[in-house]
């Protein structure tokens, strides 16, 4: 019916339209066996070499906040408690993650993984998640009053300040981290611009299909939890969905900038034809 109003055709034109064309070969109908959203789990954790994966049915709109869930379980299983740190970094999908909820743990510190993204779109705004996810968990929340990329004589004085410091020295003990892949030039400007091997990015660590960490000027001038923060990092957390971006988070995978994975099933279906 939808195809009819689009060809402005009747529905037994576009019937008749279809049967001639599987008549001819042009068309085929079949019925997919798809695999289980564990199975696709299991076989994308084997294949990226990670910890811990699930695999949402949802897909398109729904599926970030569907991603909460299989999130709030791998949160439950590190056994957050008093005193236990929980990173969050910045994107949609972390977004749509800590506005549909995530599970008690009193008297975990949740802290931003990296400083403000001077962006005025909402899956920017670090803090704000911060906040959010320690009113959820019955935490306490501690803010990075910092720009992710300061000026460079900015950048001594901002991490001068005994409020900034204090938060940033919880990046060493982080047990978990909550993060985003993104797309290269997602943010291009002229502070930052789009490195022309790049195929993605963690907290705007860029890293090559490959996994191969890109070196830029702007990575010592950076605000944000270091690559070696985020390795030493028990269980780092990526949620994204779309398959578009599944080179990219096989190269985070491959940069050990990840350690675990919350995806869709188109996604994973992707990941796992990319690695062939």
């Amino acid at each position: 019916m939808d195809v009819a109003k689009r060809l402005a055709l009747s529905t037994a034109t576009v019937s008749r339209l279809l049967q001639r064309a599987r008549a001819e070969g042009i068309v085929r109908i079949e019925v997919r066996d798809l695999p289980a959203p564990d199975e696709l789990a299991e076989r994308v954790a084997t294949t990226l070499t990670l910890k811990n994966v699930a695999v949402i049915e949802a897909t398109g709109a729904g599926a970030l906040a569907s991603l909460a869930a299989p999130v709030g379980d791998m949160l439950r299983s590190a056994e957050l408690g008093n005193g236990s740190v929980l990173a969050i970094g910045w994107g949609r999908a972390v977004r749509a993650v800590i506005e549909a909820g995530l599970p008690v743990a009193p008297g975990a510190i949740t802290v931003s993984a990296t400083g403000g993204m001077q962006q005025h779109q909402p899956h920017f705004q670090v803090n704000e998640f911060v906040r959010l996810a320690a009113v959820q968990l019955g935490g306490t929340p501690c803010f990075v009053y910092a720009p992710y990329l300061p000026a460079a004589a900015a950048r001594k004085a901002f991490l001068s300040d005994p409020a900034i410091a204090d938060s940033i020295a919880l990046w060493d003990r982080v047990d978990v981290a909550l993060v985003g892949v993104g797309l290269p030039g997602a943010l291009a400007t002229s502070d930052v611009p789009r490195h022309p091997q790049a195929v993605g990015d963690v907290m705007r660590h860029y890293f090559d299909a490959e996994g191969t960490l890109l070196d830029r000027e702007t990575e010592n001038r950076m605000i944000s939890m270091s690559v070696d923060q985020l390795r030493r990092t028990p269980l780092v957390i990526g949620v994204a969905v779309g398959e578009a971006k599944a080179v990219a988070i096989r190269a985070a995978a491959k940069a050990k900038l990840i350690s675990a994975l919350v995806t869709d099933i188109r996604t994973a279906e992707k990941l796992l034809e990319t690695s062939e």
